[in-house]
């Protein structure tokens, strides 16, 4: 048997719009209400959530069976983790931080096996080919795939074209807040040159035939990415859902005065 069809590589490459959660809570019960809810892929987030890789692991085995495609943004863009996140069964990774083309002919050799790369070759004992019941997952896998990098710093804008003629990457990934900052806009993400640069980068991405993605939670703003070419969308988060929630319920009811 082969390496599971990868919908959210499949649906990039048709030119799908692919609308996604976040999730930085590392529960499983929060990552499955969001598996259930009917997005098309849920992100387990292992920079900016307190996510392990026993963790990772416990949160893609929920996922599997519910209908979105599960990604995992790893913390670092290093070959370890990426081989542990493969190996526990991901087949879509973001990478964050990505400034350059050196970064990301590392980032494919990481995600493929030898001659074509590095990914140590564990099938046979991971959760990713089955523990050994994927007899073709070594020669399939490769193609299932999705790598979406990351990009949110000035030097990544910079490098952008000459990243976009990489091949082994599925997409590019704006990391608006980060962007934001490293321009000199800390919590500015509605400066008019954070979004000038923004809408940009995600028609340059989408007219090189990558998918251009972005994290986008407000649903005023989604349309405006949209138009200009982004196909992955963030547009919600456990956490910022739960709280937004929790607080206007609480300021409906509790009386402080």
């Amino acid at each position: 048997m082969k390496a599971p069809i990868n919908l959210l590589k499949k649906a990039l490459k048709d030119g799908q719009s692919q609308f996604g959660c976040w999730i930085n809570m590392a529960s499983v019960i929060s990552v499955e209400v969001a598996g259930r809810a009917g997005f098309d892929w849920v992100l387990i987030d292992a920079e900016h959530g307190p996510n392990g890789i026993n963790e990772i692991t416990s949160q893609l085995q929920v996922l599997e069976g519910l209908g979105p495609s599960a990604v995992v943004r790893v913390p670092v863009g290093e070959t370890w983790i990426i081989k542990q996140v493969l190996d526990a069964g991901a087949q879509s990774i973001l990478v964050p931080v990505v400034e350059s083309v050196e970064q990301i002919r590392s980032l494919v050799a990481a995600v493929r096996y030898p001659p074509d790369g590095n990914r140590g070759v564990g099938s046979a004992i991971s959760r990713a080919g089955r523990f050994g019941n994927l007899d073709e997952y070594l020669k399939s896998a490769g193609k299932q795939i999705c790598l979406i990098v990351q990009l949110e710093t000035w030097a990544g804008i910079e490098a952008l074209d000459d990243m976009l003629g990489e091949d082994g990457i599925d997409g590019i990934f704006i990391g608006p807040s980060d962007l934001a900052a490293d321009m000199g806009y800390l919590g500015e993400l509605n400066a008019p040159a954070v979004q000038k640069t923004i809408a940009e980068a995600l028609r340059r991405i989408s007219a090189s035939g990558k998918a251009a993605g972005i994290l986008s939670v407000k649903d005023t703003e989604t349309p405006t990415h949209m138009k200009n070419g982004a196909r992955m969308i963030g547009i919600a988060s456990d956490v910022l859902e739960l709280n937004k929630a929790l607080r206007n319920k609480a300021q409906t009811w509790c009386d402080r005065t």
